[in-house]
């Protein structure tokens, strides 16, 4: 398939961190969609890991995906030392690849769509926009 990724079903968990909350949402490679699931909180600068550690066993991601916030001019974001450091963990504590995808007005979206939970939809966005990246791309 030209500009398409072969076939393969998989899950993927989103995540839109916070300094105080983490969103998360899952997806479904076969339907390339999302569905908000969850907020996470983070105190002392630590997510709860037990709870991330719960989704992980119940989802089974074969990978996740971060939102990485940048400024309009496309410089790094303030979070974005503390986003990379999440990242890592999350790789290291799970062992799923993880991807960060361009998270800007990802927060607009979840908001416009009337969402109530608006961490978790902004995950669900994030890892909507990083599906369209994903079977954007061609094949390797």
């Amino acid at each position: 398939m030209t500009g398409k990724r072969a076939a393969t079903t998989f899950t993927v968990l989103g995540f839109d961190f916070g300094e105080r909350r983490i969103g998360v949402a899952v997806g479904q490679s076969v339907t390339a969609t999302a569905t908000a699931l969850t907020t996470i909180s983070v105190r002392n600068r630590r997510p709860d890991w037990a709870a991330l550690s719960e989704l992980f066993a119940t989802w089974r991601p074969e990978r996740c995906v971060v939102g990485q916030p940048t400024h309009a001019d496309g410089t790094a974001h303030a979070l974005t030392p503390r986003i990379d450091r999440f990242c890592r963990q999350l790789e290291g504590r799970f062992g799923a690849p993880v991807d960060t995808v361009d998270e800007r007005l990802s927060s607009f979206e979840a908001r416009s769509r009337g969402a109530t939970a608006l961490d978790a939809e902004a995950a669900c966005v994030i890892l909507e926009t990083w599906f369209g990246v994903y079977f954007s791309a061609s094949p390797k």
